[in-house]
Order: structure tokens, then C-alpha cells, then sequence
């Protein structure tokens, strides 16, 4: 087995302070990397802790680090080598499921699901594989994306919504929640549909718990969806088989988004921001609304500014249990 070259975990404030007393005293140097609380380095070793708390070793000496600095002395346990102890079902044979999309003004919605078992999990176990949020390099997003397609034993199916489709479904359904349950119960249904070519079958799906009414998924299930349990939780992409799907569903999106852009002669940016609002002025003014309709999700506010739209007032938040005043 390949040692680590990354290794990601949360520290809290008092490991935190912990681990940069160790690394003071043994002369790491110290650089400014934005919105971490520190990174330093050492010959073989990276290490940054960002302001979420989050903890990333990077490095040929990465495996060294957390086995005998990390571990011991930092975090008091013992976590290589007992991850099946740790995490009791971290071999049991399962599907994740993740979208990609949905925040992005411009593009498709991608939903994708993958089946691992013992074998695909021990064959990742030194990847990196994991969410696709953590992942900043879209070549790097590429090349996870072909080393989980073609991991044997790994199952894997995506279904890509693209901006037509999605702008008539969503006038019908009036939701975003409506159609990634739709989008999530097709995915489990395609990979079902190969069930011939898993082993063991799975005993659950695991996807991340978007909408506050878990029945949201429940009720799209198709008949093969039925067969098998259904997960929802939130942070579910620290599930492996997720992490991999986010990472197909995000390689599908920015392939397509891309495509989208060079059929306009374009870059079309991700995301919602100023330059969006720019890109969307601009497909408006040089080719029309229609245009803007075919690369883009219609009922983002980012379409009405482009138009010259007024926009509606935004509803407060707040949350079920809020008093009525």
C-alpha cells in the first residue's frame, strides 16, 4: 500500500494551539496562505490549518507526520490502520449520490451516484479521494474522475440536466428541492439497474439531506429505489462513496459548462457573482433572452438583472420554530 501524501481532520482550539506550539518548536517555517489560521512547512511537509478548523498534511512525509506528531501528541488517538474499528460500515457495499450545480447560475445540474464495496474502498484508500469542494484544480478533478471510473469494481452512473430541461422542470415543479429529489431517485434507479454488476449489493444509498422533509426523496423512490435503504444526512460527502460522486457530478458539470461556453465563443464563469451578472448582460444584449435561457438557470435573480428586470423583495429567513410576532 502507497504511504499518505494527504491527510485532512478537524482540530479544535485547543489542538489547534497544540499543534502550532509543535511546530514552532521544531522550526517549521511559517508562511501567510489565505483563510487558514496558519501553514507552515518542513522539508517533506505541508501543513495548513484553515479558519473552518480543518487540518490538511500534505506531503511525502504526510503518513510519518500523522502516525507519530498528529496522532500521539495532538490528537491523543490512534486513527491509521483502525478505520474499520473507528467506522464499523466502512466497507459495507453502498451507493452515494451528490449534485453539482445547483449554486451555479450558469450550466447544467448534475447528479451522480457511485457503488463502492471493500475492494473500491481499499483501492482509494491512498487516492485522496474526497468531497469535490476540497478539490480547487479542475485537471486535478479530472483525473479523480477517471480513477473512479475505472476502479474495477466501482459502479458508477450520472445524470445531467441541462439548462432547457431544467428551466421547463423547474417551471413545472416550482422547486429545486422537487427536482434533485427527482434527479437523486433517477440516479439510484440507473445504478439499480446494474445491480448485475455489483458485488456484494448494496444495502444503502447515502446522499446529503437537502431539503428539511426527508419524505422529499422518499416519495420520488422509482421501484428498483425501494430495495434498499435510504440515508439522508447532512455532511454526508465525509461518506466516501458521496465524496466520489460529488467528484463525478463536479467533472460533468465543468466539462458541460465549458462546452457551453465555447459553443458562445465565451467563458461562462461559475458560481453567482459580478462577473456572472456581466456574462449574463452580455449573452442578453449580443444574442437574447432566448440564448440566455439555453446555457443558464432562469429563475436565479442573476437572469432578471440581466434583462433589466425588477427584482421581487427577498423573504426573510427564519427558522420553524421562530415566534410569529
Amino acid at each position: 500500500m502507497k504511504p499518505l501524501t494527504t491527510h485532512t481532520c478537524k482540530l479544535d482550539d485547543v489542538q489547534g494551539k497544540a499543534l502550532l506550539a509543535w511546530l514552532r518548536a521544531q522550526g517549521y517555517t511559517f508562511s501567510e496562505v489565505p483563510y487558514t489560521q496558519y501553514a507552515a512547512s518542513k522539508e517533506k511537509i505541508n501543513v495548513l490549518l484553515y479558519e473552518s478548523r480543518k487540518l490538511v498534511v500534505q506531503g511525502k512525509g504526510t503518513q510519518e507526520f500523522v502516525e507519530f506528531v498528529l496522532e500521539p501528541l495532538i490528537l491523543k488517538e490512534a486513527r491509521i490502520g483502525y478505520e474499520e474499528v473507528l467506522n464499523p460500515d466502512l466497507y459495507v457495499a453502498r451507493v452515494g449520490i451528490d449534485e453539482s450545480g445547483k449554486g451555479d447560475f450558469f450550466g447544467p445540474l448534475c447528479i451522480a451516484g457511485v457503488y463502492v464495496n471493500e475492494t473500491v474502498i481499499k483501492a482509494w484508500k491512498s487516492s485522496g479521494i474526497q468531497d469535490s469542494k476540497n478539490i480547487s484544480s479542475d485537471k486535478r478533478m479530472k483525473e479523480y474522475a477517471d480513477l473512479i471510473r475505472n476502479t474495477p469494481g466501482c459502479v458508477s452512473t450520472v445524470v445531467p440536466v441541462g439548462n432547457e430541461a431544467y428551466n421547463r422542470l423547474y417551471r413545472t415543479m416550482k422547486s429545486v428541492n422537487a427536482i434533485l429529489a427527482w434527479g437523486h431517485a433517477r440516479v439510484i434507479e440507473n445504478l439499480m439497474l446494474q445491480r448485475h454488476r455489483m458485488s456484494p449489493k448494496p444495502v444503502r444509498a447515502i446522499s446529503d439531506q437537502f431539503a428539511a422533509d426527508k419524505g422529499t426523496v422518499e416519495r420520488a423512490l422509482m421501484g428498483l429505489g425501494r430495495e434498499i435503504e435510504l440515508v439522508q444526512r447532512h455532511k454526508a460527502e465525509s461518506d466516501l462513496a458521496v465524496a466520489a460522486a460529488s467528484i463525478l457530478a463536479r467533472d460533468e458539470f465543468v466539462s458541460r459548462l465549458a462546452r457551453l461556453g465555447k459553443g458562445l465563443g465565451m467563458i461562462l464563469p461559475k458560481g453567482a457573482s459580478a462577473a456572472v451578472d456581466a456574462a449574463a448582460r452580455k449573452i442578453v444584449e449580443t444574442s437574447g433572452v432566448e440564448v440566455l435561457g439555453t446555457v443558464s438557470k432562469m429563475h436565479f435573480r442573476t437572469a432578471l438583472r440581466a434583462q433589466g428586470l425588477p427584482e421581487p423583495p427577498k423573504t426573510p429567513w427564519r427558522s420553524k420554530g421562530a415566534s410569529r410576532q
